[in-house]
């Protein structure tokens, strides 16, 4: 009798298809990203990011206490820097009490088993909101690595787990992993953002930073001369290659949704850890269309972040997180 093979016999009920499910979200999965502040009693809605916030240190308790208690052990830290201590060399990201190295202190201090995970990047120390160095309308490259080896190690010397460079200059990986086992951190681990793509889809981020590239003349409007081409697709390879052979623990790939075929390309090519980034604009996204009713958001929510872990990725960097894990508690 046709047909013999039923695929719905496995579809038949929620307990049979969670018996059958290929993949499950749990909070280990997930690295939580945390924006601070300078100041006092500060908790601050980011306006295109709804439901998420700026603290500052004194605020920032609360929220760790909750991630710990929801299982969330992994954060990933950005800090919005005051612009009169801004410049092109971004100096201030190696003051040994500069808001970064506080935040550390302070998270590891208060949760010692969390992982920290820290952004380098000159952006938001940066007058002109780029990721380098800037001389005659140039970012330059190996000027610029050897200002994120220094950036690491003082990280490092703060107490963080992991440094993760999101700038995209080439041959920083090894330049870091050299200075940081130079400085006897070989312990410390590389999470590189390998693949990040020129997108569209950072702006609520770099509203929460206050991070955009400036325009101004002689100054690149935008970071396509580093950034990869949303067209490109080979060139991550190449790219996540090279950031393993210069010692990056785990490779990211930055943004998530629009380049599911990258996560799973890399995941079929290399045995490292894949991390994905859900940016800013993603979760802005589908924050707005269920404000307005267009879509259901915890149900399109979960389907995204299944999307990463589907397409290969081991660990998801979401603003979505606790929400995520508040969701799966219920169900």
């Amino acid at each position: 009798m046709f047909p013999i093979k039923r695929n719905r016999r496995l579809r038949t009920n929620q307990t049979l298809r969670n018996l059958v499910k290929e993949n499950s979200i749990t909070a280990n999965d997930f690295l939580v990203p945390l924006f601070i502040v300078e100041g006092n009693n500060i908790k601050e809605e980011i306006a295109s990011m709804p439901n998420y916030y700026r603290f500052s240190l004194d605020q920032l308790d609360a929220e760790l206490n909750e991630l710990w208690a929801l299982g969330l052990r992994s954060v990933l830290l950005f800090v919005k820097v005051p612009e009169a201590l801004k410049d092109n060399e971004g100096k201030e990201a190696l003051n040994p009490n500069g808001l970064m190295q506080r935040a550390i202190k302070h998270i590891k201090n208060l949760y010692p088993e969390m992982i920290v995970m820290t952004d380098v990047a000159l952006d938001p120390y940066s007058i002109y909101g780029h990721d380098g160095i800037i001389e005659d309308g140039v970012i330059l490259n190996d000027e610029t690595i050897a200002f994120l080896a220094e950036m690491s190690i003082s990280h490092a010397e703060a107490g963080a787990d992991f440094v993760a460079p999101s700038d995209m200059m080439d041959g920083r990986i090894l330049e870091i992993r050299e200075a940081l086992d130079d400085h006897d951190y070989t312990n410390i681990g590389i999470m590189s953002y390998s693949a990040k793509y020129a997108s569209a889809f950072y702006g609520p981020f770099r509203d929460a930073l206050d991070s955009a590239p400036v325009d101004l003349k002689n100054i690149p409007k935008d970071k396509k001369t580093y950034q990869m081409d949303p067209s490109n697709r080979i060139e991550a390879h190449r790219e996540t290659e090279l950031d393993i052979e210069e010692g990056a623990d785990i490779v990211m790939i930055k943004p998530g949704m629009p380049y599911l075929d990258i996560v799973r390309d890399i995941k079929n090519e290399f045995d490292l850890p894949i991390a994905v980034y859900q940016v800013s604009g993603e979760y802005a996204m589908i924050k707005a269309a269920a404000e307005k009713g267009w879509l259901n958001h915890d149900e399109v929510m979960l389907e995204s972040i299944i999307a990463f872990k589907r397409a290969g990725a081991d660990i998801i960097a979401s603003y979505f997180a606790k929400d995520v894990i508040k969701l799966l508690a219920k169900n």
